[in-house]
């Protein structure tokens, strides 16, 4: 595939557990443009991972190259996959999401040979986005494992990112965790997962358009989305998600009531929203204390940056 290319269609590879086999889909091309909020970050994401690979010249001549990977860690339900497939739609490449159940087995080789060939295939479609989800369950600490299989998995996927015996030109990497603090510190190292980013919930604008989306095209009265996206601070994606998805459940019990289809109200949607707290808060008193205690090179200084601005976890 050429980088010049425009193209109206993301491929996305993932393994089908029903065919036992790597299977190709098309699905709609998504770019930073899909994007709401997130300037900051899709700022250094160009920086760091884009723009080195599309102008790789400007970089070679200070002495600067494409070398490891991206991580993105936060909060669950922040947008994580959207942003890594963004990303392939923006350099013009495949998109693979390691699914880890898919190469996980309880048979000692199993899942280093499972991995292995995932990594061959993302070789063979080059370029490609090579997206780990929860790597942290396959790239967890070692030196917290008691079993010998999950140390040697650790292993095969440092001698993957490393390309020790393969070529991993055109193979762009981006691994997602929730908890980075668990993960091997060798997976730091220069070479495998370089720049860490941090992925916060959703802003105003941000939570505006998610709400917007998940409504759109639902039986509905003049909504006010902008007083639910601005009493829904720090609700992640998969937060507003839920809230859309039980006002919408009772515009449905209404609709059984009456025997005619009912619209999606804005009280549906408040009295939803009531029901809710953010799922983030729990993940930021826990990242919290990582970030103050156990964070010498204060690589979580975004996180303590989040909490002092908006206030949180007073008292």
């Amino acid at each position: 595939m050429n980088h010049n290319e425009q193209p109206s269609k993301l491929k996305v590879i993932s393994f089908d557990k029903e065919q036992n086999k790597m299977v190709e889909l098309e699905q709609k091309l998504e770019t930073f443009a899909d994007i709401g909020g997130l300037e900051e970050v899709k700022k250094k994401v160009k920086l760091d991972f884009i723009l080195p690979i599309q102008s790789p010249e400007v970089f070679k001549a200070y002495g600067k190259e494409l070398s490891g990977g991206l991580l993105f860690y936060g909060p669950p339900g922040c947008g994580k996959t959207f942003l890594a497939r963004a990303i392939a739609g923006e350099i013009h490449a495949h998109f693979l999401h390691l699914d880890l159940p898919s190469i996980l087995s309880k048979w000692s080789g199993e899942a280093e040979q499972n991995l292995h060939e995932f990594f061959e295939d993302a070789r063979r479609k080059t370029p490609c986005v090579l997206f780990i989800d929860e790597l942290d369950a396959v790239g967890g600490n070692r030196q917290a494992m008691n079993s010998h299989h999950e140390r040697t998995l650790v292993n095969q996927l440092l001698m993957e990112l490393d390309g020790t015996k393969s070529n991993n030109e055109g193979m762009y990497v981006i691994g997602a965790t929730n908890t980075p603090w668990y993960l091997d510190p060798a997976l730091r190292r220069p070479g495998r997962f370089n720049s860490l980013i941090f992925l916060p919930p959703p802003n105003l604008d941000g939570r505006k358009e998610i709400l917007s989306i998940k409504t759109d095209g639902k039986p509905q009265e003049d909504l006010q989305l902008d007083l639910i996206a601005k009493y829904t601070e720090h609700f992640s994606g998969a937060d507003l998600e839920y809230v859309i998805k039980d006002a919408i459940d009772l515009a449905i019990a209404k609709a059984f009531e009456t025997g005619e289809i009912q619209p999606l109200t804005n009280q549906d949607l408040l009295t939803s929203m009531k029901k809710r707290q953010p799922t983030t808060l729990d993940w930021f008193a826990t990242a919290k204390n990582y970030a103050v205690f156990s964070d010498a090179n204060h690589e979580y200084r975004d996180v303590l940056d989040y909490i002092s601005v908006h206030n949180l976890l007073k008292g």
